[in-house]
């Protein structure tokens, strides 16, 4: 299979990327077609759908492998199970599957048509392999159980960051930032107060601390050379 898109996210690695699709609405995302695709009939009618199925693939995994059990962040890291059982990014094909919201299309951009999506869990670049349209009477089950992830995760992280710092990043990521950093960007398994984290996000190096819950945003710079 070859790539049908890429998308243009502001997470330049994995840290900091939600856990799953849909749980920061606020951040805005592109899906650029590949040249072979680029042009509006591969898109036509693809307004009147309100989300959309993005097939993609784990492009920073394919070198490191797989195995038959993991151990998921969900649980702690202290349990393991089949690897079929759990979405981790190692699997023997490594396909991430992403419900997003279709804000828009712009049909006249320089790259060819593009899809403006909000939600999406992705690293910027990440090939896309297949877009397909989400039918709520066929795709939503909302009697199906949910094992280990029956439940919405905990409550999200109160955010303290100074406006100052705030006002370092771009005014139209601000509100996608503090979502992002609201749902604990740390690993579960991980509750050091005294530990400080970073992460890349819309060109820039932001740094924070974690204790009883509340984020404190330390540093909003831009990234060292």
């Amino acid at each position: 299979m070859e790539p049908v898109a890429h998308i243009r996210t502001d997470f330049a690695s994995k840290f900091g990327v939600p856990r799953q699709a849909g749980l920061v609405e606020q951040l805005r995302a592109a899906v650029v077609l590949e040249p072979p695709y680029r042009t509006p009939e591969i898109l036509r009618g693809i307004e009147g759908f309100s989300h959309l199925w993005l097939i993609w693939e784990f492009s920073e995994n394919r070198d490191r492998g797989w195995s038959p059990t993991v151990r998921p962040p969900r649980l702690g890291g202290n349990r393991r199970l089949g690897v079929f059982a759990t979405r981790s990014p190692f699997r023997p094909n490594p396909i991430g599957l992403s419900c997003v919201r279709l804000e828009g299309v712009e049909w006249d951009a320089p790259d060819g048509p593009v899809l403006h999506v909000s939600g999406a869990d992705m690293v910027d670049g990440t090939p896309v392999l297949d877009i397909k349209p989400y039918i709520p009477y066929a795709d939503c089950r909302p009697e199906a159980a949910g094992g280990f992830a029956g439940s919405a995760p905990e409550a999200g992280l109160a955010v303290e960051c100074p406006q100052p710092l705030l006002e370092r990043a771009p005014e139209d990521k601000r509100a996608a930032l503090l979502g992002v950093l609201a749902q604990d960007p740390r690993p579960p398994y991980q509750d050091d107060p005294g530990r400080a984290y970073g992460f890349g996000f819309a060109g820039m190096e932001v740094r924070f601390t974690v204790r009883d819950r509340v984020v404190t945003v330390t540093d909003i710079r831009p990234p060292e050379s």
